[in-house]
């Protein structure tokens, strides 16, 4: 077979489709290019299980994980040259997608099951395993039927950041010549940005500008705290998702820091010593952070979750087609004709995996020596939660590239622990059968989250989705066997949460897990349920909705910090002006504008990624420390924060002239 040419993306794979338009991709259906091969699969199986390794370990010392699926695009260029028969960019998808199941397995392992080890219940290693296998299968599985919507149907409509990033890697890598110059280009410049400032004390990250005496006084006095974190790889998911959407998602983060936050400082602050429950101390004696925590924090998941049952309800037709297909295939034995780029696997197939993985769960369940009924309605509760928390992990993928998965697994522990308390589950038994149905929870909705975006690159490239599908489930096994068993050794050779007293070994935070066991052990010793809080948001998301407005993106940014959602806006401005630049000009000239804007900001998503990586593989070595490199100047807050913000402006005005400059310059 010939090898395939490579060409741009059509001019329509960012914009929503006109009346009668259709989207062919780069790879047309036509066409049938070798795409799960086994240089593919073994690749794609390999890189999962190093990076698995890797996240695994970063995540429970520092609490932040690494980003896989962009890093791993990368890498599948690179290996694509290696062979006499150049890999095909559907392979390259394919290695990406099995690859980049690694950082969703392992962010919901983290978050949860370290949570068993601090409460001395100690899983068996086959169970550990168990629970994230159960959990990625059941993600992949509930997100099939909602590819359609979320992929097809919404064409142009999400931005979805990261996986225009993948796409616009894999693309202009495959193609060489002046973009891909200027991929690598802003790949380096990010990656070397990020890498120094996220690792290294060479100035601040975060800005908050309180050097200035009147933002210090308004955070000292109304709670009134500014953030900003100026690294390139946020500032590229700004440029990619858009000024109106930027400005949505900032709006939420505006609510909580300068209505929210100083609203109930202002109450609590003439209370005195009085404490308001769910929190443990006086508002009086809260920082601003404190108060997010306690009542605001909530306040969000209420929202997010109201917001994914609107969307699950938007979605509805499209799964109850996907359904339909399934239900012809039954009466005549073979479905309709499809195109090779919008074919899943079989519905029946779908149905099959979710019964196995149901009676495989139950039995789990009932191996914990607890009754039938607990058995049956903590059953129903992981299948309910996998499958909605699917719709709300992959609009949020789709609209911010941000996952709720602590928020959303935080309802699945209060929820079902409140549920499981009335049936007289409680104890040992009721902490560790939660933690584990959470545990299959968070799993599940990181998976649905991070298979989205491969399913929307598939999309853009023109890979058949039926095979991204059965090979997603290789790369869910590699990594639950190589997650379950990582997080098994560390918890022989670390101690997880806080110092024992008397335990010599080392401490790995696993930040998400312990704040997840304080809520499980206080919830089953009989804490009531702010349910006022919870229904705070979910009003909030109705207001939204009947505004017409995007209630998931405001969710999102009452829910996520505010040092998120700003630089995420002044990528949204910098896209919106290079974007009328592009308009005005118009022509060839001006649609370069606009591609090369695309470009520029996908590889500051490319470099901040791996920047992220290599620095989260320095702390993994005894012998690294932040001050290894540190400027003189990095403890002065007024000279670091404005170096900091001087910086990031020098990234804008790099994304700008980037963009703007003919194409023949970097030739």
């Amino acid at each position: 077979m010939t090898e395939l040419e490579t060409k741009s993306l059509p001019d329509n794979a960012y914009q929503p489709l006109k009346d009668g338009e259709t989207y062919i991709p780069l790879v047309p259906a036509s066409s049938a290019p070798p795409e799960v091969t086994w240089r593919a699969v073994l690749w794609g199986t390999l890189l999962c299980i190093i990076f698995s390794v890797a996240s695994a370990y970063s995540t429970l010392k520092v609490g932040q994980g690494m980003e896989a699926a962009i890093p791993i695009s990368i890498l599948a260029i690179g290996l694509a040259r290696v062979y006499s028969r150049r890999s095909t960019v559907l392979e390259n998808m394919i290695i990406t997608g099995m690859g980049g199941a690694s950082a969703a397995v392992v962010s919901g392992a983290v978050f949860t099951l370290p949570a068993l080890y601090i409460l001395h219940l100690d899983p068996h290693p086959a169970q550990t395993v168990f629970i994230c296998l159960t959990g990625g299968c059941l993600g992949v599985l509930f997100l099939i039927p909602l590819r359609r919507y979320f992929v097809r149907e919404m064409h142009g409509k999400f931005p979805f950041p990261e996986a225009t990033a993948i796409t616009e890697v894999l693309v202009t890598g495959e193609k060489g010549g002046s973009q891909a110059k200027l991929l690598l280009q802003a790949t380096s410049i990010a990656a070397i940005y990020d890498f120094f400032v996220t690792t290294f004390h060479v100035w601040k990250e975060y800005l908050n500008f309180q050097f200035v005496p009147v933002v210090r006084s308004l955070a000292d006095r109304g709670r009134m705290v500014f953030n900003f974190d100026a690294v390139g790889f946020i500032l590229g998911i700004g440029y990619v998702i858009g000024l109106r959407i930027g400005l949505i998602f900032c709006a939420g983060g505006i609510l909580v820091n300068f209505v929210l936050v100083p609203l109930i400082w202002f109450i609590g602050s003439h209370m005195g010593d009085t404490t308001v429950y769910p929190a443990s101390i006086p508002i009086s004696h809260m920082a601003a952070s404190d108060i997010y925590r306690n009542y605001v924090r909530l306040i969000a998941v209420g929202a997010i979750a109201t917001a994914g049952f609107a969307g699950l309800l938007k979605s509805l037709r499209v799964i109850v087609g996907s359904f339909g297909i399934a239900l012809h295939a039954f009466r005549h034995g073979e479905a309709p004709q499809m195109d090779r780029t919008d074919r899943d696997i079989p519905i029946g197939a779908i149905l099959l995996g979710v019964v196995l993985c149901t009676i495989a769960v139950a039995v789990f369940f009932a191996l914990l020596h607890v009754s039938w009924t607990v058995v049956a309605v903590g059953l129903a509760l992981t299948l309910l939660f996998a499958f909605f928390f699917a719709t709300v992990a992959a609009n949020a993928i789709a609209t911010t590239a941000n996952n709720p998965a602590s928020g959303m697994t935080l309802l699945t522990v209060i929820v079902s622990t409140v549920v499981l308390l009335k049936f007289g589950l409680s104890g040992t038994t009721g902490m560790f059968f939660v933690m584990a149905l959470a545990g299959m929870v968070c799993v599940a909705l990181c998976a649905s989250g991070q298979f989205i975006t491969d399913l929307k690159a598939g999309y853009w490239i023109g890979s058949t989705p039926a095979a991204q599908e059965k090979v997603k489930f290789i790369g869910v096994v590699a990594s639950a066997i190589t997650a379950g068993l990582t997080i098994v050794l560390l918890a022989k050779a670390y101690q997880f949460g806080e110092a024992a007293p008397g335990d010599l070994r080392q401490v790995l935070v696993a930040p998400q897990a312990s704040a997840l066991k304080a809520v499980v052990s206080g919830f089953m010793s009989g804490q009531p349920v702010a349910y006022m809080l919870f229904g705070i948001g979910a009003m909030i998301t109705v207001v939204l909705e009947m505004l017409g407005l995007s209630s998931m993106v405001f969710a999102l940014g009452i829910y996520l910090p505010l040092q998120l959602t700003t630089p995420i806006l002044a990528g949204g401005f910098l896209s919106h002006l290079v974007n009328k630049r592009g308009e005005k000009i118009g022509g060839e000239h001006g649609k370069s504008i606009r591609e090369r804007g695309i470009i520029i900001a996908s590889g500051l998503m490319a470099g901040g990624a791996l920047g992220g990586v290599i620095g989260a593989a320095l702390h993994l070595s005894h012998w690294y420390r932040e001050d290894l490199i540190q400027t003189p100047f990095y403890e002065n807050m007024p000279v670091s924060q404005t170096v900091s913000a001087l910086c990031f402006i020098g990234l804008c005005v790099y994304v700008w002239f980037g963009s703007i400059r003919k194409e023949k310059e970097l030739e």
